[in-house]
């Protein structure tokens, strides 16, 4: 595929770096607020299905849709399929969770990620550190909602919510009162939070090539950025958009799923060399991760997931920063408060889990939009077939049982719909982007 903005992309995302089921072995408690946990007892293994290899290194960032894999770790499931010295390792930003995953763990990086669902596409694509393609799999999709857009609090006399049309007429007060550079914080070039960002805006009428500044900024340093006044908006996962209302230096505008109901949102992703020199290995990963999405789906496991991840080797925050919006009580910090919000994140509910995708060619579609890559849906959809591998998905949950009705018989979601009602086919990705009225391609 073309280098079309590979320089553009490659120079703000180094940026970044700079600034920087539930089957039945899941019963273990944690020990105490510090998330120590017992480890699950081995399942026994056939002889012809233990691993080539029983480690692998996988990169997180401290964001809440990273739980499976911590839970994972946390209560023995990958050692409980043969995985006994995985290890998950705290990335600083995206760019650094690329970088090593180009480095692989031999090398001293890492074999897999949580990472932002465009992401091993772009890696495929050559929008590496050394400019040279990287291919990966998607094996996973690790859950579906759970992110938000905040602004601060100058903006909260206009009540900007999802229907942000004062969001413009507030932009333009801002500078006309002498704020030159108004500046929206994503968190990387291109990634899910810099789609919802650029759709939300865009459907507002407020373009994002030519009214803000839309800058990468690495998630814990979003709060940071909010207090000294550097920006007027960001988009990010949790737990940072309640951290800053607890804080109370801004508020929540929006919470994704009301962008897009059970939107696609982060995705488990390894090295194709990997995965193809391990497959045994590979499906046993796969078995432990969505064993631990069944987990932390459950309402009664919330608090001790919160307990968990909140802990300083992994997020390093309150859990009173996680543990309201992972149970869809949403304090939007503007006098809103939804108690039982109904599209707050799901890990394994409604196929929040599987990898459709109908779901990636929106993500390169949207891409297409602003111009980070060539506008070809040919060369898309064969990257996607190379890509999104839903097969080792379907195969690692008839291995752990998963009932028949819970695994997707279709690569395809169906038309989805967004809150201003511009609909995508996956059937017709031409026509939803020819419709867009604001875009860059």
């Amino acid at each position: 595929m073309s280098q079309f903005s590979r320089r553009k992309f490659m120079l703000t995302a180094g940026i970044t770096a700079t600034t920087s089921i539930l089957i039945n072995a899941c019963s273990n408690k944690a020990d105490g607020d510090k998330g120590s946990t017992a480890t699950a007892p081995a399942t026994n293994i056939a002889a012809g299905d233990a691993p080539e290899v029983t480690t692998a290194k996988l990169g997180f960032i401290p964001l809440t849709d990273s739980a499976p894999l911590i839970i994972a770790k946390e209560k023995g499931l990958f050692a409980k399929y043969g995985m006994k010295d995985v290890e998950v390792l705290k990335q600083t930003s995206w760019p650094v969770t690329r970088d090593n995953l180009e480095t692989g763990s031999a090398g001293g990086g890492i074999d897999g990620a949580h990472m932002l669902s465009p992401m091993p596409y772009f890696m495929s694509m050559g929008m590496t550190k050394t400019k040279q393609p990287v291919p990966m799999y998607i094996l996973a999709r690790l859950n579906t909602n759970g992110q938000a857009i905040s602004v601060a609090n100058t903006y909260k006399d206009a009540k900007i919510q999802l229907k942000g049309a004062g969001f413009q007429q507030a932009l333009a007060q801002a500078k006309s009162g002498g704020k030159s550079d108004l500046k929206v914080a994503v968190t990387f070039p291109g990634g899910t939070h810099d789609l919802w960002m650029r759709y939300w805006l865009s459907a507002n009428g407020v373009d994002p090539n030519q009214d803000v500044s839309v800058v990468p900024v690495p998630p814990p340093q979003m709060v940071s950025n909010m207090k000294t006044d550097s920006m007027e908006a960001f988009c990010v996962g949790e737990p940072w958009n309640a951290r800053l209302v607890n804080q109370k230096l801004g508020y929540t505008a929006l919470v994704t799923g009301e962008l897009w109901k059970d939107h696609p949102e982060k995705a488990l992703a390894m090295r194709a060399d990997w995965v193809d020199k391990n497959p045994k290995a590979t499906k046993a990963i796969l078995m432990a991760v969505q064993e631990a999405q069944q987990w932390c789906d459950k309402p009664e496991n919330k608090e001790e997931m919160a307990k968990i991840i909140s802990n300083p080797k992994w997020f390093d925050v309150p859990v009173a920063d996680i543990l309201g919006r992972i149970q869809g009580k949403i304090d939007y910090g503007d006098g809103r408060i939804e108690p039982n919000y109904p599209n707050s994140m799901k890990f394994w509910a409604d196929n929040s889990s599987y990898p459709y995708q109908s779901h990636d060619l929106w993500f390169l579609t949207e891409n297409m939009r602003w111009g980070n890559i060539p506008t070809d849906f040919v060369k898309a959809k064969e990257m996607i077939k190379k890509v999104n591998r839903e097969d080792l998905w379907k195969a690692a949950a008839i291995a752990l049982k998963v009932d028949a009705a819970q695994i997707p018989t279709s690569t395809s979601r169906g038309v989805e719909t967004f809150f201003d009602g511009v609909k995508f086919d996956p059937a017709k990705p031409e026509e939803y982007l020819k419709s867009l009225k604001i875009k860059k391609a």
